[in-house]
């Protein structure tokens, strides 16, 4: 916390370095929480910069009462969100949610690797068919391991909501994937 303070107090007095480095440290959550919910890249990259241009704008109000990775992550997920509500996209159309294939546990026997890839990918298909808010809900505590607290200040939930929205997602997911299964044999 005492590094985010050095680095914000260097921003706020116009040091554009530090802003780099604030960039550069979280440059990843951001596109990863834009990339889970927009599916155009070039309205991803657009969003990315806009997080970071009001992150610098808003930056003089953060007020340590949560990790500055959560305080961005935040406005990165009302960006997103703001996005889909404006132009009306539907859930079905979102990205698939990466870091899910990180999860999967790679084999050498390139036949067992064929039969998790399909998986990986009908399970990513099945995470994107889940409604928005159990899809982010999900990707944030699975992929972000993010508390439940964390996850409530960014999409503005009460923790109770936050634990219901996973056990719902995991339960919906669950489903499809029982579903999947069950059609393949």
């Amino acid at each position: 916390m005492t590094e985010d303070k050095a680095l914000i107090s260097k921003i706020i007095g116009g040091d554009m370095e530090a802003f780099r480095q604030l960039i550069k440290q979280h440059e990843r959550l951001v596109a990863h929480m834009i990339g889970r919910i927009v599916k155009n890249e070039e309205d991803r990259e657009e969003l990315c910069q806009d997080v970071f241009l009001k992150v610098h704008e808003k930056l003089r109000r953060f007020n340590y009462e949560s990790k500055l990775s959560t305080w961005i992550a935040t406005i990165a997920y009302r960006q997103a969100i703001n996005y889909i509500r404006k132009k009306r996209i539907v859930p079905s159309e979102l990205s698939e949610s990466e870091g899910f294939k990180d999860r999967f546990i790679a084999t050498e026997n390139l036949e067992e690797d064929y039969v998790n890839k399909d998986l990986d990918e009908k399970v990513l298909s099945c995470i994107d068919q889940l409604p928005i808010h159990y899809k982010n809900v999900l990707t944030l505590y699975h992929v972000d391991n993010m508390s439940y607290a964390e996850i409530g200040v960014i999409t503005e939930m009460p923790e109770g909501t936050v634990k219901n929205y996973l056990f719902r997602a995991r339960h919906l997911l669950k489903e499809k994937v029982k579903k999947y299964l069950g059609s393949e044999l």
